[in-house]
């Protein structure tokens, strides 16, 4: 998967290093701020019976 993603972007190799670093903050904030805590919201979790 991974090689596929680097032969799909376009440029030079220092540019796809860019491009595949911008890729991976996107997806980590996606991730961050939009999944997890929609996700958080449907998990049956007590934080108080942690303690």
């Amino acid at each position: 998967m991974y090689a596929w993603i680097w032969g799909v972007l376009p440029g030079r190799t220092w540019l796809k290093a860019v491009q595949a670093a911008v890729l991976l903050a996107v997806v980590l904030a996606l991730l961050f701020l939009v999944v997890f805590p929609w996700v958080e919201l449907h998990l049956p979790l007590d934080v108080s019976s942690l303690e």
